[in-house]
């Protein structure tokens, strides 16, 4: 019987790049698109499971990622426009 596990993921873009990544693993991938690095992300942690010394990790509450929004000073955030 095969297992289906769902693992959290995060994916940000560094250049002309997404890069995804599995804070639960510790796995990350890369790739041209959004769906593209989930998809790369996805197989290797299907390639991690193949190994037969990989653990799953104990269950946890599911992690929840969002944005907060602070006050700053001007000339400190000039930079991220």
């Amino acid at each position: 019987m095969v297992e289906k596990l769902n693992f959290s993921s995060i994916v940000w873009r560094e250049g002309d790049t997404y890069v995804a990544w599995c804070p639960d693993l510790d796995i990350a991938s890369q790739g041209k698109s959004i769906e593209e690095s989930l998809d790369n992300l996805k197989e290797a942690i299907e390639l991690y499971f193949e190994d037969k010394d990989a653990t799953i990790p104990e269950k946890k509450t599911t992690t929840i990622v969002t944005t907060v929004s602070v006050k700053t000073h001007a000339k400190t955030a000039s930079h991220l426009r």
